[in-house]
């Protein structure tokens, strides 16, 4: 079942307690690299790891502003896998 393998990735990727934090930091607007990795107290290359991991997915994007890297939740994105685990959620059994 295609449908629930990506629900079982979503779920992997957000279980982490770290990338949670990232994802919420970022629903707040943009934010640079420097600005996560300080606000959410993990070194740099641990941060830019799970950033790494959120971007794969799909649920961050990011741009470069000069020599910054600046990340962006992407809350379609973020959406429409809370849709699709929802409806697996109240749709099985049926």
């Amino acid at each position: 079942m295609k449908s629930l393998s990506k629900i079982k990735n979503f779920l992997e990727i957000i279980s982490d307690e770290n990338r949670l934090m990232i994802l919420k930091y970022l629903g707040n607007g943009e934010k640079c690299v420097c600005e996560i990795w300080e606000s959410i107290g993990l070194p740099q290359n641990l941060t830019s790891y799970h950033l790494k991991t959120l971007k794969d997915f799909g649920l961050i994007s990011s741009k470069k502003e000069g020599l910054k890297v600046i990340y962006k939740l992407d809350k379609n994105v973020l959406e429409k896998n809370l849709k699709q685990l929802n409806k697996f959620l109240t749709s099985y059994g049926e």
